[in-house]
């Protein structure tokens, strides 16, 4: 498999901000100085050098920190006071989103606007240095396509010193990848780079690299800067030095240029979301009675519970797992055992709260365990419920071609592969217990796979030998895994570089389905700077004590998934909605839920110690003044969006349906208060899921499927269709002239003039032509605020035809026709701010555009149809019950699975109204109507009882509050071409319209 890799929006913007910092930086070409030593005349010291160097930064230091100011209001970071050195710049992007990615992207970009070309990539550990090298080489040729140009890259070796001859002396991009102990830790190999070596021409490799004058890129600094570091460092002679990690040390964040952090991360859908399964033990002595909680099920009858218990057998005590019911006695089921004499029968299993009460007024909740339990037992049940997490999630996906993989953590080799007096590798106890749960999960659920034929097949031709491996250091005289060397005693991490370079090499390897290996088992000494974004579940079979940062624990798994196409799993392939829904990492801890999530929650609190807390009128005044500021809070209270200085459930409510009110001084702005508002910590967001509680799988009721209502309503719906439009197209430039000059209004970025003078023109709009529409932004304009301005710079482009053709998904020369009609002092905005112009005036034409779909398409039949299989999905059937899930009667499935408060009170209303309406279903999201503005899934199709009503069938879109809500033109759009497209393949069999309440569909029914 081959990873593909897209251009994101966040990684655009990270590396724009470093390269905004150096805005009016000229593009000079690096010296070549030559060594006198070979036959040229005496030079200076500065001079005495073979090789190319990064030209100096010509800026003044007032420039630099007023473009690092102006970068900071943008990006709602507090504003620096002065500069931390020449320069120090911090970037915090949490793990999993491609930080490795961003700064080789920064690289080209510096190089391709200011002629930068040496780097020095500095690591804490072997760990991340394979990490990062392993990244330069997945990702060479997807940038080589971009850039076109490569990156030279190597690993610092002090053994292979021609290498740091060729960094100087090649005129490319040239990195260095070194890990901080290479020129920091005592000994000789060490010290080598600071020595005058015969083999390197009596010369100390140190000065060499100094006089390239490199850009340092230090990768998790909180690790690699210690004191002595921080000296050692800057004998690197850097040019300037850029900082990446998810984890900054409070007190040495310098310069923080863009920050994407845990809280951001996931609320863009930019990592997986986090569920954990907690194990509580509580009880230690035997006549407590052995009782481990696995589950509460709940189904179309009354919940079970599916437990552990002790029974009494030929052989002795074992111990069984059995799926129960309420008057379940364990003491008869036992065989008698004593411990469960004393009322040990299940006196009431509740659904809503996940508990299991037994008549003795003992209450046990999903994942407690009470009675005895050694070590042995407490990882057996971790690696059951991996197994169980695993199959689960792999059933769900395995349509949509994601391979799953599960990792756990051990601390000794020896408990997953031992060896005998020959040498003969033999299983360790993880990995036998690992062997006998699977066989016995695998055999025990073969009846409720009967619905994924083809996920079954897949798992039956899997033995469970064969479906794990372990990745740990190798000895390389026997060939046998041995424990890991602690390269950090304090981290507990490994340096062993042979592990790491098994994993790497494996990386695309594991994500194939033709490869068995679904479950992998590692050294807890590599648990940092690698990791695999299929991994979904991780499982740390630890000894008790063993401290590990939970963040750190999370990391491996935290990257979104990729399918077997090596695409990510991204909101390029599938709706925001279902990006949380396919990437889940479920971690299985050997605590309960509730100390895991609080220690969660603790570091990302720890992490995210400059947010604001609070919602206040202050937090809108850089963005939009002071009087603005206060109508936006007041309005945030009058909405219902802030109590007491927090945000509300309605906020949150609105932000999901996509309709934010804001004031109408801030009309069009309502992403930038969302932005903002987005910036307050609230650690709910970030509260990993409890993956037992309130749990269903809602059951597709065949009854209901094959009864003559649904079998009628589905006939009137399932057909497809194909639509033309054929609007005038100088009508819609006309209204899209018109709309731009009434509407297009855009925050303005000032410039500085060092002296006042015009240095550039602008392209003038007549000569704006369909093949030649790239636009300089290096018009300088005096500052309104001298305080507050950047300087141009002149060297970067934009093709603002290109891109809002794209966006619009119209032809250049209509969008070229568009921009030459508009008003000049409307355009002569662009350079103001050209992304924001480009991003305000795609949204105005697309709104022109969807008004004029309205009136000017049409739908017609086709012969293929859907088919009942979109039923089946797994996907579509998991929710928490009392969460985003509610028990139904007339549900097409026994549970009904929502999107938000709004669709679970009309889920509510449709069972309420038990004589009008016979059976509904929540449309599945492979339920959909082509539009010339994206695909459309409505929310509900519904059949009433004969009589009831004049019409029977009915498709609603549910919405809010009808009489404050104006739906955008695009949502219009989409709203009519439904109407079209069920009027061409059902005639007026078939209603449908947006609704907002039972009363208004029943109304609309009637009549």
């Amino acid at each position: 498999m081959k990873l593909q890799f897209r251009h994101q929006r966040f990684q655009t913007e990270a590396a724009k901000a470093i390269c905004d910092v150096f805005a009016g930086q000229p593009k000079l070409k690096p010296a070549y100085m030559v060594d006198p030593g070979r036959g040229q005349q005496t030079l200076t010291e500065e001079q005495d050098f073979t090789g190319f160097n990064n030209a100096r930064v010509v800026l003044s230091d007032e420039t630099v920190l007023q473009n690092i100011r102006e970068i900071q209001r943008n990006g709602n970071i507090k504003q620096s006071d002065k500069l931390e050195g020449k320069y120090n710049l911090t970037v915090e992007m949490e793990t999993g989103v491609g930080k490795t990615y961003t700064y080789i992207k920064t690289m080209y970009e510096l190089n391709k606007l200011y002629g930068w070309s040496k780097f020095i990539v500095v690591v804490p550990s072997v760990a991340i240095r394979e990490g990062v090298y392993k990244s330069f080489q997945i990702t060479e040729q997807h940038f080589t396509e971009d850039y076109e140009k490569k990156i030279r890259y190597f690993k610092y070796n002090s053994s292979q010193l021609t290498e740091i001859d060729r960094f100087a002396s090649d005129s490319n991009i040239n990195v260095m990848i070194i890990n901080n102990q290479a020129f920091n830790a005592r000994g000789k190999d060490a010290r080598r780079i600071y020595m005058k070596l015969d083999e390197f021409r009596s010369r100390k490799p140190i000065d060499i690299i100094a006089k390239t004058n490199p850009i340092l890129i230090i990768d998790e600094p909180q690790s690699v800067e210690g004191k002595v570091t921080k000296e050692k460092l800057k004998e690197f002679n850097p040019l300037f030095t850029l900082r990446y990690s998810a984890t900054h040390r409070p007190g040495s964040i310098y310069n923080m240029i863009y920050r994407l952090d845990a809280i951001e991360a996931y609320n863009k859908k930019l990592v997986k979301k986090i569920a954990v399964k907690g194990i509580s033990v509580s009880g230690s002595t035997a006549t407590e009675g052995y009782v481990y909680v696995q589950s509460i099920n709940l189904s179309k009858g009354n919940p079970t519970a599916t437990i552990e218990f002790e029974v009494k057998g030929k052989n002795g005590i074992r111990k069984t797992v059995r799926t129960v019911e309420e008057s379940f006695n364990l003491f008869d089921y036992s065989c008698g055992l004593t411990e469960y004499k004393n009322g040990y029968v299940v006196k009431n299993i509740d659904g809503r709260y996940s508990s299991v009460e037994f008549t003795n007024g003992k209450k046990l909740f999903a994942g407690d365990v009470i009675g005895s339990l050694n070590e042995d037992q407490l990882r057996r049940i971790q690696i059951r419920e991996t197994i169980l997490s695993h199959i689960e999630r792999e059933r769900q996906l395995f349509s949509k071609g994601i391979k799953v993989l599960s990792l756990f953590f051990i601390d000794e080799v020896a408990k997953y592969r031992q060896y005998d007096n020959n040498g003969k590798a033999i299983s360790g106890i993880y990995a036998s217990v690992f062997e006998e749960e699977y066989n016995q999960i695998v055999k025990s659920i073969q009846l409720e796979l009967g619905d994924t034929p083809e996920y079954l097949k897949y798992l039956n031709n899997i033995s469970a030998e064969k479906t794990h491996s372990g990745y740990f250091s190798i000895d390389k005289k026997s060939g046998h895994f041995v424990n890991s060397k602690l390269g950090d005693r304090k981290e507990r991490t490994s340096d062993d570089e042979n592990a790491y370079d098994l994993i790497m090499k494996d990386k695309e390897r594991l994500l194939d389905r033709k490869e068995p290996i679904r479950f992998i088992f590692s050294h807890s000494a590599l648990r940092e700077g690698w990791d695999n974004p299929n991994v979904f579940q991780i499982c740390t079979l630890k000894q008790s004590g063993s401290d590990i940062r939970k963040r750190q624990e999370v990391g491996r798994g935290l990257r979104l998934s990729v399918n077997q196409n090596g695409e990510r799993m991204d909101e390029n392939i599938l709706s925001s909605y279902d990006i949380h829904n396919v990437n889940v990492l479920t971690v299985i801890a050997n605590e309960s839920y509730d100390s895991f999530a609080r220690g969660l929650q603790s570091e990302i609190a720890e992490a995210v110690v400059d947010r604001p807390v609070k919602v206040e009128a202050q937090l809108f005044v850089e963005k939009f003044g002071e009087n603005t500021a206060l109508v936006i809070y007041e309005s945030l209270i009058e909405n219902g969006y802030v109590k007491r200085g927090e945000l509300t459930e309605k906020y949150y409510e609105d932000k999901n349906n996509g309709k934010i009110i804001v004031p109408k001084e801030v009309e069009g702005c309502a992403d930038d208060v969302a932005i903002i508002l987005d910036s307050v910590y609230n650690p709910n967001l970030y509260k990993p899921e409890n993956a037992r509680e309130n749990t269903v799988e809602a059951v597709l009721d065949k009854d209901k499927l094959t009864s003559k209502a649904f079998k009628n309503l589905w006939a009137n719906i399932n057909g497809q269709s194909y639509y033309t439009v054929k609007f005038d197209e100088n009508e819609l430039i006309d209204k899209s002239i018109a709309e731009l000059n009434a509407s297009l209004r855009i925050s303005k970025i000032y410039f500085k003039v060092e002296k006042g003078e015009q240095v550039g023109t602008i392209e003038s709009k007549a000569e704006l032509q369909a093949g030649e529409s790239f636009v300089r932004t290096d018009v300088v304009r005096e500052a309104a605020n001298p305080y507050s301005v950047m300087k141009a710079n002149n060297s970067v482009k934009y093709d603002l035809v290109g891109k809002i053709a794209v966006a619009t998904e119209l032809t250049r020369k209509t969008i070229v026709n568009i921009l030459k009609g508009i008003e000049k002092t409307v355009f002569n905005q662009f350079p103001d701010n050209p992304e924001d112009f480009i991003i305000r005036a795609s949204r105005l034409i697309n709104d022109q555009k969807a008004t004029a779909i309205i009136e000017h398409i049409t739908y017609n039949k086709l012969d293929s149809k859907f088919g009942t299989e979109i039923f089946t999905d797994p996907n579509l059937k998991k929710g928490r019950f009392g969460v985003n899930a509610m028990q139904t009667k007339r549900h097409l499935y026994d549970y009904v699975i929502y999107d938000s408060k709004n669709e679970r009170d009309f889920a509510s209303e449709l069972e309420a109204h038990n004589k009008e309406v016979e059976v509904y279903v929540k449309l599945p999201r492979g339920f959909y109507i082509n539009t010339p503005v994206g695909k459309y899934n409505p929310d509900w199709a519904i059949a009433f009882y004969e009589g009831a009503v004049k019409h029977i069938y009915f498709i609603a879109e549910t919405k809010g509050d009808m009489s404050s809500l104006e739906l955008r033109e695009i949502e219009k759009a989409k709203a009519h071409c439904a109407r079209e497209h069920f009027r061409a393949i059902s005639g007026e069999n078939v209603k449908y319209d947006v609704v907002d309440s039972y009363d208004k569909l029943f109304e609309l029914v009637k009549s």
